[in-house]
């Protein structure tokens, strides 16, 4: 037997304190294990403990957060809530609760081009990830195409296990591409192996009704909506692309920059 198993397999010394060494053991701090009546009474060993137990919890939410791969993105605290014409800011308050992803259920941002979609759903992602939830955030136009790329069923089994296997699975921008009916039938292979089991967030530029025109011609496209919205949070926003709005406050402040300084230099060749 490896010392290792030995370490995991010994049993507690009888001067333990159970809760510092079950700890440590979680650590797996085996030769502090090993020699555990030597540090037992020590004054440290508390603190040292517990500061070990911060830095690997700190790692594992950078390494979750990482794997996540959210990218760069504006917290909802700059979110401007007064912009959409329309959204429930409750039922986004309630989505971050998480409790869909504990629920197994899904959930949907609906809504035009420019109005906090993806932000919201990056927030979301980064949340859960910083939570414990093993993470994915993506496009899906990028899952879909994944999928169809292997030309082998081994290749094919292995892409799907990947976008199975998050606790939460969140793909931007369905709808703004249009598909065959090979991307619908993966897209469904997704969201059947999922159902009742893991959770999917979606953002999409279409209502339901029109999902058949992102995927034209398939056969699964009823099915699919059916399954996934049968436990869903449906978020719908609505207004202009707030995108839109700071490129024309962009635009207004350089004309006000540039006719500024062409009236300073008039000034200063007079």
């Amino acid at each position: 037997m490896s010392k290792t198993n030995a370490h995991a397999k010994a049993s507690k010394p009888m001067h333990a304190k159970p809760n510092l060494y079950d700890r440590a053991r979680n650590l797996r701090l085996w030769g502090m294990l090993a020699h555990w009546e030597e540090y037992v009474d020590q004054p440290w060993l508390s603190t040292f403990i517990a500061r070990e137990e911060e830095v690997r919890q700190h790692r594992t939410i950078e390494a979750r957060i990482r794997g996540a791969h959210v990218g760069r993105f504006k917290p909802m605290a700059d979110f401007d809530w007064q912009w959409p014409t329309k959204i429930d800011s409750e039922h986004v308050d309630d989505v971050f609760t998480l409790r869909f992803i504990e629920e197994h259920a899904n959930a949907v941002l609906a809504g035009p081009n420019g109005v906090g979609k993806t932000m919201i759903m990056q927030n979301l992602v980064h949340l859960a990830a910083f939570r414990g939830y093993t993470s994915l955030f993506t496009t899906a136009s990028k899952v879909l195409n994944d999928l169809a790329e292997p030309d082998t069923a081994s290749a094919r089994e292995r892409r799907i296990r990947k976008y199975c296997r998050p606790q939460l699975l969140a793909m931007d921008e369905l709808g703004y591409l249009s598909y065959d009916n090979r991307h619908a039938d993966l897209l469904f292979e997704i969201i059947n192996r999922r159902y009742e089991e893991k959770s999917i967030v979606i953002s999409t530029n279409r209502p339901f009704q029109e999902w058949n025109e992102i995927f034209p011609n398939s056969s699964c496209i009823g099915t699919l909506i059916d399954r996934f919205t049968h436990h869903c949070e449906i978020i719908k926003i609505e207004g202009k692309s707030y995108r839109r709005k700071e490129a024309q406050e962009r635009a207004a402040k350089g004309k006000k920059e540039r006719q500024a300084r062409r009236k300073e230099r008039k000034v200063k060749t007079k």
